[in-house]
């Protein structure tokens, strides 16, 4: 199966973070054995495509030097595509998804939709490869300076007209359009509120003509919901929450989720697909073997 066929359901991709201080899993994975360990595992329950990133992108964060995250990813990228694992890498450094795609990676993840570094639209072009654009205003240390949506519309329709011009700019570069994803951002400058509107109304995204990635795995905006007297829920807590989320999402007709917890996103599409099946026509069982 080719990541860019047309499937009755979300493909599933796995995160890997290579890093010490990502906002979930930050260093479990950080040597290149346990890291590609895994991967194979993330493979093992279900994830179509494994996504590899050595930055972490958390509120705050501060950015590792270029060779630092190479350091991290090349390493496990090729390892995982050596074996025949779909390996996106999680960068917004040009050199660095040069670098991934040498070593085997079929998709870059670019949650600064080309806009950190100038090179990256041109650069992934040359490559052939395909390209995830996410919605982004700035850097993890000052990103929620920035969650201000006051255009007409509100959040939905801003973020919609933000990702249209990056993908205009990905188009214009080069970049196949069959091989375009979008993505809204979750948690990147947006507040809670803004990340509900968001993904309640979904269904506008299909304005821009491409497919959609959602990533809200384990984010703030379920640890804030989930909130006790004690504060936020903690993020290894909020699993059950996200897999309620995600049978609404696998209704939304979105090309992918970006999670954690492989495992958790196929159970929570079998059900909403035997759901669907069943208040469709009352009988019958889906097929969601494809691709696993």
């Amino acid at each position: 199966m080719s990541l860019w066929d047309s499937l009755a359901r979300p493909r599933v991709m796995g995160v890997l973070n290579v890093t010490p201080d990502s906002f979930s899993d930050g260093g479990r994975w950080t040597t290149p054995e346990t890291a590609i360990d895994h991967g194979t595992a993330l493979v093992d329950v279900g994830a179509d495509l494994v996504d590899v990133g050595g930055e972490s992108t958390r509120p705050g964060a501060t950015r590792p030097v270029e060779g630092e995250e190479l350091a991290r990813v090349i390493p496990v990228i090729s390892a995982l595509a050596g074996s025949g694992v779909a390996v996106s890498v999680d960068t917004m450094r040009s050199s660095v998804a040069r670098a991934a795609v040498g070593a085997g990676a079929v998709v870059v993840n670019d949650v600064s939709g080309g806009l950190a570094d100038p090179a990256m639209l041109d650069t992934v072009a040359e490559l052939g490869v395909g390209y995830v654009a996410m919605h982004w205003r700035a850097h993890s240390d000052e990103m929620q300076q920035h969650a201000v949506y006051d255009g007409p519309g509100g959040v939905v329709s801003v973020v919609i007209d933000e990702l249209a011009a990056r993908r205009d700019a990905a188009l214009a570069a080069g970049i196949l359009g069959d091989r375009l994803v979008l993505d809204p951002g979750l948690g990147f400058a947006k507040t809670a509120d803004h990340n509900w509107e968001l993904v309640a109304h979904l269904d506008r995204f299909e304005e821009l003509g491409q497919p959609i990635l959602v990533g809200a795995s384990r984010k703030a905006f379920l640890g804030r919901l989930l909130a006790d007297e004690a504060g936020p829920r903690a993020v290894d807590l909020r699993e059950h929450a996200h897999v309620a989320l995600l049978t609404l999402l696998a209704e939304r007709r979105v090309w992918g989720l970006r999670v954690h917890d492989v495992r958790a996103c196929w159970d929570a599409l079998k059900v909403a697909a035997r759901f669907a099946e069943a208040r469709r026509t009352g009988s019958g069982r889906p097929d969601l073997k494809e691709g696993r």
